[in-house]
């Protein structure tokens, strides 16, 4: 169990490097493209079937126990060591990650997109994949900060030089608003740290702030909030989002909404609540303030994009619809309680699964009719989704319901069990404000059913024809356009594992709260539950 979480947060790097080698003869294929493309599928899907062996071999009769734990000395002087584990939390987070990361690299074995190199391609890949990894597994607060910063420069070159348009500017806003975050957030990592005397997570948590004094955890937790806010992101904190999804290719928006945005959150987690939690106490009301109106805000943000001749963005109004969804996570977390909390995580990998398709799907459609302009894909000529490619339609009118929360589906319990939480939050929180958040986090879900069915009815079904087509030649039949491609068989086998899985979370919720809720009550209890 120690080398399989030592092997899967480290072999895409050991892979990265080995993706900038030249291929043996023997492995070329058609074209060194191809064979550099295949090693990134073969790395991602071993990282995949060794985090699907680690799940199989973990304990699940003690979820809140961190398991598979490696603790090597790195740094004596500093006390920083090379902590690895993973509990209940985490573990739901590294299957999806190595999951999304594999169903990537397929994806773009055949539909790579317009780029520099398919070797620069895969190796930033690879490195985005170690970092994302390492951020759920490591257990040293030092550690963290590395593993979160890692993600931050493949991201960067894989919107700049693979994305579409506005790539640059995309990229640079991006890096600008992380790193600018990431400094705050060292600081707060620090001042706990040499506080404490050790950056150990494990120790911390157990500990539970005693060592800390009110001013120093709410410094910190203010820090350190505010760096994490900025890659969930909370609104206002969000602007650098919608650019950076609209501009990168189809795999870095699956990624960046399936895997990076988590990372803020589940550093709220797994280290504001346990180790500062008089700090997060005094922040929890204003954090589930801005979370409320971000959720309303990201939902109003889509309607406007959604709204006819507005020349809304398909891709940019998913990104928004993500400021909304994340807030629900923020919200849960902000209540303090192991409802909020277990909902806030459910919420992170429901939309994780959920955008992740909604954005393969974008990308699949943006590929065939060459753009992600809702005006376009509604079509003034009525040439509607369903006629044009039914198989395609109907997976978009899934993923548009799941996001929208529908019952049975991946979307749903998250959204409700925060809402469950607001309506009762944590002992020493104001149960007025937190109802009010309830009520805004409730009028957020209506607005999102509003504008994803628009979205579903103006691509899927078309614009509506008139009565009398003589009336309107440009609308008679054999005038619309052909039939588009449908699914190909590569979509097929990257889009199927997250619609099952869509499926299996809704329908058997218990799969997933049954690893989070023993490690949510350890955690907020400071180890004593």
């Amino acid at each position: 169990m120690q080398f399989l979480l030592a092997f899967t947060v480290a072999a895409p790097l050991l892979g990265a490097a080995a993706a900038l080698l030249p291929a043996p003869p023997g492995l070329k294929g058609r074209s060194p493209d191809q064979a550099v493309l295949r090693h990134g599928v073969t790395v991602t899907g071993a990282v995949l079937a060794a985090a699907v062996v680690l799940a199989l071999g973990f304990d699940h009769d003690a979820p809140a126990r961190f398991q598979a734990t490696t603790d090597v000395s790195w740094i004596p002087a500093l006390d920083v060591r090379i902590h690895l584990g993973v509990d209940g939390i985490s573990l739901p987070l590294l299957l999806m990650t190595a999951l999304l990361f594999f169903l990537c690299a397929l994806y773009s074995y055949f539909k790579l997109p317009a780029g520099p190199s398919a070797k620069s391609f895969v190796a930033l890949l690879l490195v985005l994949e170690t970092g994302t990894l390492a951020t759920f597994a490591v257990l040293d607060l030092l550690l963290f900060f590395l593993a979160f910063e890692t993600v931050l420069i493949p991201m960067y070159f894989l919107i700049a030089r693979w994305g579409g348009d506005q790539r640059r500017a995309a990229a640079g806003k991006f890096i600008l608003y992380t790193l600018l975050g990431s400094v705050v957030m060292l600081l707060g990592l620090l001042l706990i740290g040499l506080d404490a005397g050790t950056f150990d997570m494990v120790a911390l948590a157990a500990d539970h702030g005693r060592e800390l004094t009110g001013t120093t955890q709410l410094l910190a937790a203010l820090a350190i909030g505010v760096g994490l806010a900025v890659k969930t992101p909370m609104w206002p904190l969000h602007s650098w989002l919608p650019d950076a999804h609209t501009a990168a290719p189809t795999v870095g928006s699956v990624l960046l909404a399936g895997v990076m945005l988590k990372m803020g959150t589940y550093g709220f987690v797994r280290i504001l609540l346990p180790v500062t939690p008089d700090g997060m106490q005094t922040l929890a009301p204003y954090l589930g303030a801005f979370a409320a109106v971000g959720i309303v805000y990201g939902s109003l943000a889509c309607l406007a994009l959604a709204r006819k001749g507005a020349k809304g963005d398909l891709k940019r109004l998913i990104a928004y619809s993500s400021v909304g969804h994340m807030g629900f996570v923020l919200l849960g977390i902000a209540t303090m309680t192991p409802t909020g909390v277990n909902g806030a995580l459910f919420a992170n990998i429901g939309h994780g699964l959920i955008t992740g398709l909604l954005f393969f799907l974008v990308g699949a459609l943006k590929d065939r009719y060459g753009t992600s302009d809702l005006d376009t894909l509604a079509g003034a000529t009525g040439a509607a989704l369903y006629g044009r490619a039914p198989r395609l339609g109907a997976l978009l009118a899934f993923a548009a319901v799941a996001s929208l929360g529908l019952p049975g589906l991946a979307g749903f319990w998250g959204e409700m069990l925060t809402l469950f939480g607001a309506y009762q939050p944590a002992p020493g929180l104001s149960r007025p404000a937190f109802l009010v958040f309830m009520v805004l986090g409730g009028l957020g879900t209506l607005l999102t059913a509003a504008y994803l069915l628009i979205v579903v009815r103006r691509v899927c079904m078309g614009e509506h024809l008139p009565a009398d087509p003589e009336a309107h030649p440009e609308t008679r039949p054999d005038d619309r356009p052909p039939a588009l491609p449908d699914v190909r068989g590569y979509e097929f086998a990257a889009w199927t594992p997250l619609v099952l899985l869509t499926l299996l979370a809704g329908l058997w919720p218990a799969i997933l709260l049954g690893l989070t809720d023993p490690a949510v009550q350890k955690l907020l209890a400071g180890g004593n539950a």
